[in-house]
């Protein structure tokens, strides 16, 4: 089974930004939806956003829709997070893995969790 690797992550001040990028080996991730999702400590591990194979469609939850941006690039196989106006509830390791479908209020992983990478943001 293949994972998916987060990178990019940092510590930021609040209403800072960073760009996560989510990349794999033995997999051609512009095959498949991907997904983020994130877990603060203590915390159970929640989802982010999703887009489509093609990145046409894009979803994300209401925490933070309007501040992150989904994106990739399929000639690269990458898929990126934009991470806008940070705040301090945003911290949190970020993950992201392939999806069967990306569909909104329905976040399921399809590949087995891999590296992530942390987000800080301090106040």
């Amino acid at each position: 089974q293949y994972q998916l690797v987060a990178s990019g992550g940092g510590l930021v001040q609040s209403g800072g930004s960073l760009r996560l990028s989510c990349g794999a080996s033995g997999v051609s991730l512009h095959y498949y939806a991907v997904g983020w999702w994130r877990q603060a400590p203590g915390k159970e591990r929640e989802a982010v956003s999703c887009t489509t194979s093609s990145g046409a469609f894009r979803d994300y939850v209401d925490a933070v829709k309007g501040r992150f941006t989904i994106s990739r690039d399929n000639a690269k196989d990458m898929v990126y997070l934009e991470l806008t106006s940070l705040k301090p509830e945003d911290s949190a390791v970020y993950y992201c893995a392939t999806m069967g479908r990306c569909i909104s209020g329905t976040y399921r992983a399809a590949s087995d969790w891999g590296q992530g990478t942390q987000v800080t943001v301090s106040s």
